[in-house]
């Protein structure tokens, strides 16, 4: 797993970047690394925050619950999503670019991500404008669509058995549901070869496991998400 997730973050400094063809030795220093607000940084800073909250959840239902189904769910997503973050965090530093700017509102890149690295401040989550969240929505309280509220998270680390498995459950679909349109917002902006692919099998896996999540709430005798 480690080599695969090195041989990601190495393919990423090969591959064309913002302002360049392949080829050269330093995606971090060199014109082909992504600006700082490009659509390609944008995305890894933010779909790293929305994975660990999915890594987070995950753990905590594992401590709740005894359902060995629901268990290897949340181990999956755990894992996956961790050893996705860490290619992401992994290609900005590559890339010479910080994992938090202050000035950056989340999902800014979905409106400016043309790969341009040109940046407009933009308050609220207005860089959602003109970009299908598939149903999912930003909650008071919370940073990015789909992504669960502290009172939520607490909710959560308090439930047990059938109870936990059902909310939890109901939110990671809200998550994954977000992090579906953020995937596919950087299929189609992002400009780094192996982060589109990434982005794409995010999609994939995601929407399979959307569909997992579904048939689990109807077993548990719970209403899906709307």
């Amino acid at each position: 797993m480690l080599f695969a997730v090195g041989a990601t973050v190495t393919a990423a400094s090969g591959d064309e970047g913002a302002g360049g063809s392949a080829g050269g030795s330093s995606a971090g220093t060199s014109s082909r690394a992504p600006a700082l607000y490009s659509a390609d940084a944008g995305f890894a800073r933010d779909m790293s925050v929305h994975h660990q909250q999915a890594v987070e959840m995950s753990f905590i239902v594992r401590d709740r619950t005894k359902d060995e189904a629901v268990r290897s769910l949340a181990y999956d997503i755990a894992n996956t999503q961790a050893n996705q973050r860490g290619m992401m965090l992994g290609w900005l530093d590559l890339w010479g670019l910080p994992k938090v700017v202050a000035d950056e509102p989340p999902m800014s890149w979905m409106e400016t991500g043309s790969g341009s690295g040109s940046h407009a401040a933009m308050p609220g989550m207005e860089g959602m404008a003109g970009h299908d969240m598939g149903g999912a929505v930003t909650k008071p309280g919370a940073l990015m669509p789909g992504m669960a509220t502290k009172e939520e998270l607490a909710a959560l680390g308090s439930a047990e058995g059938r109870d936990a498995e059902v909310l939890y459950l109901r939110l990671m679909t809200e998550h994954h549901k977000g992090g579906v349109a953020m995937a596919k917002g950087c299929a189609a902006q992002c400009r780094t070869p192996a982060e589109r692919a990434l982005a794409e099998g995010m999609v994939a896996a995601q929407q399979s496991e959307l569909a997992l999540m579904a048939d689990m709430l109807k077993q548990r005798g719970a209403e899906p998400v709307g």
